[in-house]
């Protein structure tokens, strides 16, 4: 079951709203996926969804989805899923802060649209390297063996008989 949490943006709390089912669906496909693929890799750490993150003084993030490198805690993947009625904090702030502070990679996952961006960090800040949809592939060229279409991130929950 969700429940609140808090975040730490740009000094201040933030209370953020328990994600609601779809959300979490997505989120628990998404952290299944991943997890098959870094199983064998000992220098990346998956946390587990919501796990507080402090990238400064300033700054403590619970992304939906947090590789970190084993060695030194330092997050270098984050994966948000945007709430329709909470998208401001992931979509404008959270994304500044990953920016400011050269996130390596950025997945920003939307439920409303169906679709994911991915952005990767380069000298001039976060770059969009795509909008995914549809039967298109998520990968991550640093996760060799992870790959997951679109539409099986964003499927609806099995019907139960």
């Amino acid at each position: 079951m969700s429940v609140t949490y808090a975040e730490i943006l740009n000094g201040v709390p933030q209370a953020r709203r328990a994600p609601g089912t779809r959300h979490e669906l997505i989120c628990t496909r998404l952290h299944k996926w991943v997890k098959a693929s870094v199983a064998d890799f000992a220098g990346t750490r998956l946390l587990a969804p919501r796990a507080e993150v402090r990238l400064s003084l300033r700054h403590t993030v619970c992304p939906d989805l947090a590789l970190v490198t084993a060695a030194t805690g330092k997050l270098w993947l984050a994966a948000e899923i945007v709430s329709s009625d909470d998208h401001q904090p992931d979509t404008v702030i959270k994304k500044q802060i990953y920016e400011e502070t050269k996130l390596p990679r950025l997945w920003m996952i939307d439920p409303r649209y169906d679709n994911v961006e991915v952005y990767h960090t380069n000298e001039y800040g976060l770059i969009l390297k795509g909008i995914l949809a549809g039967q298109e592939l998520l990968t991550e060229k640093l996760l060799p063996e992870f790959q997951l279409t679109i539409t099986e991130l964003f499927a609806a929950e099995p019907q139960r008989g």
